[in-house]
């Protein structure tokens, strides 16, 4: 789902959709950059080389920010690509361009209610009058905005994702602008990992613009919760939906980062942070897709308003999930190298995580290549990573000040991921580690997302209660 807007820029009154109006501003930004290359260059001649090393750097960071800019202008698909490239890209992108990307911001300006209410007669037709519609957004993204609604027969309140006209359509046709503009910047290296990268892309982009496939995971999701009441997912409404427009139940919540949050009692926090992990591991143990976007606003929290009551639903917290746009299913293969890789971490058996990777190798050309040594490094990595996840009990690595006097584990007084960062890099590993296979580095990314929530949240979780569904070893 889309996250708050800031409504102090004007709406929008037209986007470039057009594939003739896209490659005119990427043609304008291509000939900029060009020239301020060949200006650059020019006035490094006669400058040292440490000189030259200097100005370098601080132009290829003035180069990225001068993109990011003119990607933020033509909206659309362009942005998400950039958005994604910032997301996984620091494996192979220069840190200056991963950096300006992930500046990118496509929440401050809305479209205009002319074009929206357009885009709305199209999918819907006459059943537009059935409701009244909002012209505020509640929400924006780079492919949609959302209005709430209210339908006038039943009084039913209702949201609509309202897909940007020709967005869809453009997604190729974008893609091929991108890497055009990424060229002619010469601060990205042309390799075939970017490549692929640009083909998984191409996939993501057109799974998240089939938003009657959406539809499909958002029902998905909504069965497998509606026996459990910490979750909330919105209830699709199939008679509005269309490939470019959803309709579902609108479902209140406040953010993650909201002051009502922090000022929960410790245990109604660590209660919400459980419920965040769960799903996270029955996407790995259970079902084999995960949400791949780790972006705070795909949740809400919904606060219980009246705990001594009676009534069932008002008596606990509850996560309301929104936006299964980014949902992926994983190979058999890969799912059973991570939940081995868990596995092993959570009893913090060396052995248990060396064998997890040697017949990671088996499927994956990346392990199979991986020396002796940077396996090792490897293991090390893998059980402090899934410290977290490790009985206190098995594991005396676990620093005194991650653990309270129960045992939980404290996340956002664990340092964990500085502690990861300075391992990999001092370790073989770093320089290894090139460019994993990408399914990988979305696990990764689904693992940082919960470390950050969990740490927002100031969350403490047992280990034990964690894991104890998906193994029988105390």
């Amino acid at each position: 789902m889309a996250n708050p807007q800031n409504y102090d820029n004007q709406p929008l009154e037209q986007l470039k959709t057009s594939a003739l109006d896209r490659r005119l501003s990427i043609a304008k930004a291509s000939l900029n950059i060009g020239r301020r290359w060949a200006t650059n260059s020019a006035f490094g001649l006669f400058k040292s080389k440490e000189e030259k090393a200097v100005q370098k750097q601080a132009f290829m960071r003035e180069q990225a920010q001068y993109l990011v800019d003119e990607l933020g202008k033509l909206k659309g698909s362009v942005v998400k690509i950039g958005q994604m490239l910032a997301l996984y890209g620091e494996h192979f992108l220069p840190p200056e361009i991963t950096e300006a990307l992930q500046t990118l911001n496509s929440q401050t300006t809305a479209f205009s209610w002319p074009i929206i209410e357009s885009a709305l007669r199209t999918e819907l037709g006459d059943t537009i009058h059935e409701f009244d519609i909002d012209h505020t957004p509640i929400g924006t993204a780079s492919l949609s905005q959302v209005h709430r609604a209210v339908h006038k027969a039943t009084g039913e309140q209702v949201v609509f994702k309202v897909q940007y006209p020709n967005i869809a359509d453009a997604v190729d046709s974008d893609l091929d602008l991108f890497r055009q503009l990424l060229r002619v910047t010469n601060v990205v290296p042309q390799t075939r990992q970017l490549d692929a990268w640009f083909e998984e892309i191409r996939d993501l982009l057109h799974h998240e613009v089939n938003y009657l496939l959406e539809a499909d995971t958002t029902e998905l999701f909504f069965q497998r919760f509606v026996g459990d009441r910490r979750y909330v997912v919105p209830r699709i409404l199939k008679a509005y939906s269309t490939d470019r427009l959803l309709c579902m139940t609108y479902e209140d919540g406040v953010s993650i980062l909201d002051e009502q949050v922090f000022a929960l009692p410790q245990e109604r926090r660590n209660a919400i942070g459980q419920a965040s992990i769960e799903i996270m591991l029955r996407e790995i143990f259970e079902w084999g897709d995960m949400q791949t976007d780790p972006n705070f606003g795909n949740y809400l929290i919904r606060l219980a308003q009246k705990p001594n009551t009676q009534q069932p639903d008002t008596q606990l917290d509850q996560l309301v999930l929104l936006d299964f746009g980014a949902i992926r299913q994983f190979d058999d293969n890969l799912l059973l190298i991570a939940r081995n890789l868990l596995l092993a971490g959570v009893f913090h058996d060396r052995s248990k995580m060396r064998q997890a990777i040697e017949q990671a190798g088996e499927h994956f050309e990346f392990f199979a290549n991986l020396s002796d040594s940077v396996k090792n490094d490897m293991v090390e990595l893998c059980l402090l990573a899934s410290e977290p996840f490790s009985l206190p009990s098995r594991n005396p690595t676990i620093p005194p000040h991650a653990l309270d006097v129960h045992g939980n584990y404290i996340w956002a007084q664990s340092d964990l991921h500085n502690r990861v960062i300075k391992l990999a890099s001092q370790s073989a590993t770093s320089k290894s580690f090139i460019v994993p296979p990408k399914e990988l580095m979305f696990i990764s990314r689904k693992f940082i997302g919960a470390y950050t929530f969990m740490t927002v949240l100031d969350a403490r979780t047992k280990a034990h209660d964690l894991m104890a569904t998906f193994t029988s070893e105390d």
